[in-house]
């Protein structure tokens, strides 16, 4: 069993609930795919050394992320825009559209794979903006990308595919070679915004990102986001990027605001980046607690899918607030229902002692036929 303080934290359970009262710290918060490690003790030593400079405005700090980030990804700094959490970034490229659309005096419309992350639908119903819901393929939860090539096809105006690679809450993978032969064909009026949150989870080796297609310069229709929140561990200082040609990010830029990364997740991100060990020891913890879940839902015999993420999506025999509720009683937090996917639960890797936990329960619920 993996127990290690010297790259995390080993952040306490204890948690706020959203009615700001304190929720014991023996709960497991097995619900938005957190990284129950804690930041790297690298970043918060970071954020502490650079207190003293919190009365200065970050932009420095802000470029130097930026120009780490380029060299990560073998990019030039004009094809990044950081954002306050990926989510600002896929707001920001939503708006840009919508814009682009009115200006050019035709329709717009976003399309997504249901159930998928709800951040793009949010936005676009913000701005009145028509989503085409696109219920995956049933048999294994695929995206169905014929459907959706079909409604952007069908569309006279701007179409937007938004698509979570691994997707939320299935973990599952969008093929490699129909991705990239989709892109590669599609007309100019359609894009393609790939979220790639769990990118860094990915064991399969026939994943490959978004950002290759933009370097390839496949098309300048494709955006990637990436984040900090999951595998770095830094959800509460909300530090996320885009990445694109770098006219689409000078055109997505109009529509982000400025000073969006402040010191603390600047210099923490910075830290975190080159804290290899720390990335390491975190893939494996994940890796160790899919095993602990995977033979636990074998020896159950309960169906679930091959995760590419921090998280499993796995069957129940009950309704799905009722499992919530009983997991709750047993001071587990456990994932909401994602229609129109029912008979299944998304349950979030936490750390190898927590996932025990979690199947001791989950055992125990098959003992009183509740799964």
């Amino acid at each position: 069993m993996i127990k290690n303080t010297k790259f995390c934290s080993n952040a306490s359970l204890g948690t706020m609930d959203q009615t700001n009262n304190q929720i014991a710290s023996e709960v497991l918060r097995l619900n938005y795919n957190e990284n129950a490690l804690g930041m790297p003790l690298s970043a918060q030593q970071a954020i502490t050394d650079h207190l003293q400079s919190a009365f200065r405005y970050p932009d420095e700090y802000r470029v130097r992320l930026i120009a780490k980030l380029a060299a990560l990804h073998g990019l030039t700094v004009d094809q990044i825009s950081m954002g306050n959490g990926s989510s600002e970034n896929i707001q920001s490229v939503i708006q840009m559209l919508n814009t682009r659309a009115l200006d050019q005096g035709v329709a717009f419309q976003v399309i997504i794979p249901i159930p998928t992350f709800h951040f793009a639908e949010l936005y676009a119903d913000l701005l009145d903006i028509d989503v085409v819901k696109i219920p995956l393929i049933e048999e294994d939860f695929s995206i169905d990308i014929e459907a959706m090539q079909q409604a952007a096809e069908s569309f006279d105006g701007i179409s937007l595919m938004y698509l979570v690679n691994p997707n939320n809450p299935t973990s599952t993978l969008i093929n490699t070679a129909d991705l990239k032969q989709w892109i590669g064909n599609a007309p100019e009026t359609h894009y393609f915004l790939l979220d790639e949150a769990y990118a860094d989870y990915v064991r399969d080796p026939s994943f490959v990102s978004g950002i290759e297609f933009i370097k390839q310069k496949l098309s300048k229709n494709v955006i990637v986001t990436r984040t900090f929140s999951k595998l770095y561990a830094m959800a509460g200082l909300r530090v996320g990027y885009a990445i694109s040609d770098a006219s689409t990010i000078k055109d997505i830029e109009s529509f982000t605001s400025q000073d969006n990364t402040n010191i603390a997740g600047a210099v923490a991100a910075v830290a975190a980046l080159e804290d290899t060990e720390f990335r390491d020891f975190a893939l494996k913890s994940n890796n160790e607690s899919r095993l602990i879940v995977e033979q636990a839902l074998d020896e159950l015999g309960l169906r679930y899918l091959d995760s590419q993420a921090c998280f499993i999506l796995h069957e129940i025999s009950t309704e799905v607030p009722l499992y919530e509720q009983r997991m709750a009683e047993h001071n587990i937090f456990v994932g909401r229902e994602f229609l129109p996917i029912r008979g299944y639960n998304r349950v979030s890797l936490g750390t190898p002692e927590q996932m025990q936990r979690f199947v001791e329960v989950l055992k125990q619920f098959r003992s009183k036929n509740w799964i």
